[in-house]
């Protein structure tokens, strides 16, 4: 080993630019900064979406649609589930309780009851809003469908 042979181990220099440290480094001047224009200046950010000055990507593309504010999401329970679960439990009232003991909402959802499927238990439902097909069935069979 001689001193013309020493290296530092690999990865633990890093090359570094003075910038800004006179005309004889090759990096004075404008810094690397060019002249004029915003990015020559101090504090300059770029816009996120900006694209030199061209319209943005944001802007050319149309907008369509409508939110409302006033929107209610619920889960769509349908009455072919819930004549499995009073089969297979054996219930006469379900309401959200039951719902999330079954696994299918979190108790935190607002609830419809759709009318998709046949009921034949009498039952007793509470739930967040009813289809007027799915109250129409629960009382066809003598059961009862309570909005909460």
């Amino acid at each position: 080993m001689k001193l013309h042979n020493l290296k530092p181990a690999e990865g633990s220099t890093h090359s570094r630019r003075r910038i800004g440290r006179g005309p004889g480094s090759g990096l004075g001047g404008t810094s690397t900064r060019g002249h004029k224009g915003a990015k020559a200046r101090s504090g300059y950010k770029k816009k996120i979406g900006f694209e030199g000055g061209q319209m943005p990507l944001q802007r050319r593309v149309p907008k369509f649609g409508f939110k409302n504010i006033n929107h209610k999401e619920y889960f769509a329970v349908n009455l072919s589930t819930l004549q499995k679960l009073a089969e297979q439990k054996g219930l006469a009232k379900i309401g959200i309780a039951e719902f999330v003991a079954a696994g299918l909402t979190n108790g935190k959802e607002r609830v419809k009851v759709l009318g998709n499927g046949e009921l034949t238990a009498k039952i007793n439902v509470e739930a967040n809003a009813f289809s007027k097909k799915a109250e129409e069935a629960i009382k066809a069979v003598g059961g009862n469908a309570t909005i909460i």
